[in-house]
């Protein structure tokens, strides 16, 4: 068998279970040893008379019980069928009861006519109409018209043909009265009538209860032809009861009370006690035969009329006028049967043509190639879209083989999914859908090409329809749907998804044991000022030159993925070596080679661009996790950027205790927080000429376990045990707590009286989070009801890496809502300048550093002067940080220098200190030299000045502290 015949065949189907066989058995038995006794003779005179009789009144009792009870139990529209049947078997049953009460108790011969044949007659008429009741039941007039006519063609040749061969010479016996003669002819011509019913339904019987009817039928044919024996003049004067024509009349009962069984063991269930059947379809070897039988019925009972009267004619014998007249209603009724048929005919011819004119249409005008392929897998049609579809007229692929235009290596799949849906239940599963590639023509594909092909197959007298479609570009789109979801789409290297299957694959798979295998974490160091400073479109640049330079230097083995940002990856599979050293070399050279690679200039818009590489390598040790693999290599790589970035970091099992150490100080500064172990002091910006107080600067304080504030700088040298770790995040949460509560309590005073504004440092860094944006600034303002002119933002340092563009952005627009911006630490640092000239500043904060020395020092003298006259040309206020000692309010205030902070007026206060200092004038500030008056200042380690002229003698300074300790204010 060919490959395409092997795809079409159809596997065997195993049959179900048959019903048992006892009953079939039991009934045989019954009937056998009945005939049997009945060919012996019985062995006495009597019993075959009393078996004769009584016998066959018993068998058909039974029968009508059998079929009475049927029909009660189950209420079908077949029920008044077997009712009818049970009244004719009934009527059978006393006519042999009647009979056998002649003979077996009277012991005198049966009269002719006598009640008996009265109940025999009576036997015919209740079984004809249970037939026509168990007969398919024609749907239209003309049908009903011609189930009457086959019936008559059948009956009228019957009796042409008995009438000619001995129903003649019964009707002219002499001597017989007028009953006798009638009840000879009433017997056979009611089995005329009989048979040609059970003819009618042989080829009319419903297909509901198929086997119980058959079994009926037979029943009923069995009963007639003895019948028909009885009536014949040869055995009637020779019959005696018990003989073996008894038999038949036996088992024919007996048959017909096993008949409404049979579709209960069959497993016939009707559907309207039930569900709705589904009938399964036929073989269709049988249906042909059936079909043809049927179609020719009436010309064969013409042809039985038609020999009826050439019998007569040969024979030498006047024709009948019965056979006459029963030949000319024969031959009308043909005549009028076949005119109805070819009425029919016409009609069906064009319905026929008017539907296969609508399907033609419908096939040939659909985008689908609709192709029928024969059992042996050639097709037999193609319908005329295939030129547009596959590029390939339908002749020219009507009766080539389906094997040959499906790709190779589909073809495997394809005869596999046919074989499955052959060997399914059609009304399980009626279609199948199939995808595969097809041999396209010259027109689609410009040569010898593949198509991809989606089909809905039903089944076809043993073939196959296939509805097809061409999904060419849906399977394209998908694959590069697929493409996109697992491959970066600006450098269209793999992505984290695909990356991280690759590594589970390499770690979970048959290579599992290759430890060298290894992953490295790649990030371009001063990605970020490329985008600032030329813009985003010469980093995409970068990062696609950049990709090609990581693909290209990867073996082809070994896969490059771009992770997200500027950040790569590499997985480099393993060779099997066992060398420790050995492996780190070659991994720790490629890595190299990679930076080295990845460092070098990028040619972008006409210019030279420089970025480093960091890289972080893990190797996969046993029991690591892909995940585990991915997290080592970053924190590598990030411990490669700690280390001054450009260089290449090997993993270490420290690392993760570094990671899991910020994670516990983490949890430990947000416990702090949340538990109020950190306070926020004030110290008081005092007017140098006044000596009021006009602002306040906000400090925030750790409470140690000992009672004992420290700055958030000792909190965090202690939490990190004198470890090398990042504190960005952590400084950065305690600058955004430090900026809520200074606002929340600056607000506070405002609302008892005390409007002074609040000053909160900040790096440079931090003014450039989000979450001080300009909006949330001034939520934050709105949220406490504090005036924006109230707030101070200093900025503490300046981060030359830090875009000067953005920060000046930023300041700007937290300007206009009415902050104030402040400059710390100013003398100090090779961007304050830049930062006076371009920035916002409405204060200028001098740096410890000028103070200190200022009285001593002639030329800090002139520095710190300088700087002061700059503030004052600029008009903006200038605060003195860190002012102890009284000679430097005077220098200070003798330079131009506005303000001052420092413990010559006070140090951090806590709130109710401060709002106790608030409700006075001020504090006493140094007359110049000559006068004398006793000056007390408050606050934490106030030096005394006494009486006399200033000088280094008249100080009297209190026990010196750590510069980050400050003692526990009074609660």
């Amino acid at each position: 068998m060919s490959a395409p015949g092997a795809m079409l065949s159809r596997p065997p189907v195993p049959a179900g279970s048959p019903p048992s066989a006892v009953p079939q058995v039991v009934l045989a038995v019954v009937c056998g040893g009945y005939a049997l006794g009945a060919a012996l003779g019985w062995g006495s005179h009597e019993v075959a008379l009393f078996m004769g009789d009584f016998g066959l009144s018993f068998a058909a009792l039974v029968a009508a019980v059998s079929c009475g009870l049927y029909a009660r139990r189950h209420r079908s529209r077949f029920r008044p069928a077997w009712l009818l049947f049970a009244v004719s078997s009934g009527m059978a049953g006393l006519g042999n009861g009647v009979w056998g009460w002649y003979e077996v108790v009277k012991g005198t011969p049966v009269p002719s006519p006598s009640p008996a044949d009265f109940c025999f007659l009576l036997f015919a008429p209740p079984a004809i109409v249970g037939l026509l009741v168990l007969a398919k039941r024609p749907v239209t007039r003309a049908g009903w018209v011609c189930l009457g006519l086959d019936s008559w063609l059948i009956a009228g040749s019957l009796l042409t043909l008995s009438w000619s061969l001995a129903l003649a010479h019964t009707a002219h016996f002499q001597g017989r009265s007028v009953a006798q003669c009638a009840l000879s002819l009433a017997y056979p011509l009611l089995d005329i009538v009989l048979v040609s019913m059970v003819l009618v339904l042989h080829f009319r019987r419903s297909s509901v209860h198929r086997s119980a009817i058959n079994t009926a039928v037979a029943a009923l044919a069995l009963t007639v032809l003895c019948d028909a024996l009885f009536s014949s003049p040869l055995l009637r004067e020779h019959y005696r009861s018990g003989q073996i024509l008894d038999a038949g009349w036996f088992a024919g009962s007996m048959l017909l009370a096993y008949a409404p069984w049979v579709a209960r063991r069959a497993g016939e269930e009707d559907p309207e006690e039930l569900a709705p059947a589904v009938a399964r379809p036929e073989p269709h070897g049988n249906r042909p035969i059936a079909g043809s039988l049927a179609a020719l019925t009436p010309y064969l009972a013409a042809a039985v009329c038609t020999l009826g009267i050439l019998t007569n004619v040969l024979d030498g014998r006047r024709i009948d006028r019965v056979v006459l007249f029963t030949g000319c209603t024969v031959v009308l009724a043909l005549v009028v049967r076949q005119g109805i048929m070819l009425l029919d005919n016409i009609t069906l011819t064009q319905e026929l043509a008017q539907k296969e004119n609508h399907f033609r249409s419908l096939v040939q005008g659909s985008s689908d190639v609709i192709m029928i392929a024969a059992p042996s897998g050639v097709l037999r049609y193609v319908s005329p879209a295939a030129a547009g579809v596959y590029g390939r007229d339908a002749d020219e692929l009507v009766g080539s083989e389906l094997a040959s235009l499906i790709h190779p290596e589909d073809l495997g799949r394809v005869v596999h999914e046919v074989r499955r849906f052959l060997a399914a239940d059609p009304q399980d599963e009626p279609t199948t859908r199939i995808e595969c590639r097809f041999r396209a023509g010259a027109r689609r594909s410009g040569g010898d090409g593949w198509l991809n092909v989606e089909s809905t197959v039903n089944r076809h007298h043993g073939g196959l329809i296939f509805n097809s479609r061409d999904v060419t570009e849906r399977v394209r789109l998908q694959a590069q749907l697929q493409h996109n979801a697992s491959h970066d789409a600006l450098t269209d290297l793999p992505n984290r998804a695909l990356f991280t299957e690759r590594v589970t694959k390499a770690v979970t798979g048959r290579r599992a044991s290759d430890h060298d295998t290894a992953v490295l974490y790649i990030d371009l160091d001063g990605f970020k000022q490329v985008n600032d400073t030329i813009g985003h479109q010469a980093g995409d640049e970068l990062l696609v030159q950049a990709a090609r330079r990581l693909g290209d230097s990867v073996r082809s083995g070994d896969i490059a993925a771009r992770l997200g940002g500027d950040e790569f990856a590499a997985l480099i599979t393993g060779d099997g070596t066992r060398d420790h050293a050995a492996r780190e070399f070659r991994i720790l050279e490629i890595a190299d080679r990679l930076r080295i690679k990845l460092s070098e200039p990028y040619r972008i818009d006409g210019r030279d661009v420089r970025v480093a590489a960091s890289i972080g390598v893990a190797f996969a040790e046993s029991g690591v996790t892909p995940a585990g693999l991915l997290r080592n290599a970053d924190l590598a790589m990030y411990r490669a950027k700690q280390a001054g970035k450009g260089r290449v970091e090997l993993y270490a099992p420290q690392m993760q205790d570094e990671v899991a150490h910020r994670a516990e100080l983490a949890t430990k500064l947000r416990t702090a927080l949340n538990d109020g172990a950190f306070a926020l002091l004030h110290q008081p910006v005092v007017e140098l000429a006044t000596g009021r107080v006009t602002a306040v600067a906000a400090h925030a304080r750790w409470r140690s376990d000992e009672g004992i504030l420290f700055t958030p700088a000792e909190f965090l040298r202690v939490g990190d045990r004198g470890r090398f770790t990042d504190d960005g995040n952590r400084a950065a949460e305690l600058d955004r707590w430090q900026l809520e509560e200074a606002v929340a309590q600056a607000a506070a005073r405002h609302r008892a009286g005390h409007q002074i504004p609040v000053a909160v440092r900040l790096s440079a860094r931090r003014l450039l989070d989000r979450a001080l944006s300009p909006k949330g600034v001034e939520s934050l303002l709105a949220r406490h009801g504090l005036p924006s002119r109230s707030l101070v933002l200093e900025l503490s340092e300046s981060d030359p890496r830090l875009p000067l563009d953005d920060l000046e952005r930023r300041l700007v627009a937290l300007h206009r809502l009415g902050v104030r911006i402040a400059l710390d630490g100013f003398g100090t640092g090779y961007a304050a300048i830049s930062a006076l000239r371009r920035l916002p500043i409405d204060v200028l904060r001098l740096d410890r550093g000028l103070v200190d020395g200022v009285v001593e020092s002639a030329r800090l003298h002139k520095i710190t002067a300088g700087l002061l006259r700059i503030a004052g040309d600029l008009g903006l206020q200038s605060v003195a940080d860190g002012v102890d000692l009284p000679e430097q309010i005077l220098a200070l205030r003798s330079m131009g220098c506005t303000h001052g902070m420092g413990l010559a007026f006070s140090g951090p206060l806590d709130e109710h200190r401060l709002r106790r200092t608030l409700t006075h004038t001020g504090y006493p500030v140094p007359e110049l030299p000559g006068q004398s008056r006793e000056v007390v200042l408050s606050g934490r380690g106030v030096p005394v000045r006494h009486g006399g002229p200033a000088g280094p003698d008249s100080l009297v300074h209190p026990p010196l502290r750590s510069n980050s300790e400050t003692s526990v204010p009074p609660t």
